[in-house]
């Protein structure tokens, strides 16, 4: 989080809101899983489109799924599988946050984030 010398939940909240792009993306960092802690000597990494979760906390813990889509304005995730019924009966997805789920499969597709996935080791 971005270096903040006040207290007040109030100021965090805002720093948080307005903070730039490259500030909003560490908001977007989820926890991996023990074997994969082992594997990259990483404790957590930037979740991406197309990552295996399983969720943590909340009203859907337990399951897992393909990270469908980053929000990053709103620094939520959305997961397949997870979703609420509304009231007419269609499925919408659920927006997580990232911290609430464990990172089981990563999508090593970007040559990038193998090579910082590389430096770990």
């Amino acid at each position: 989080m971005a270096r903040i010398e006040s207290e007040q939940p109030r100021k965090q909240r805002k720093a948080r809101y307005n903070a730039p792009s490259h500030v909003r993306t560490k908001y977007l960092n989820a926890p991996l899983s023990e074997a994969l802690k082992e594997k990259y000597k990483k404790k957590t990494l930037r979740v991406v489109k197309g990552d295996t979760v399983k969720v943590m906390r909340g009203d859907f813990v337990g399951s897992e799924g393909v990270v469908d889509g980053v929000d990053t304005g709103k620094s939520k995730i959305v997961v397949h599988g997870v979703s609420s019924t509304k009231a007419d009966g269609t499925e919408v997805p659920r927006a997580i946050d990232p911290s609430n789920v464990q990172l089981t499969k990563l999508k090593l597709d970007d040559k990038r984030r193998v090579a910082k996935l590389g430096e770990a080791e």
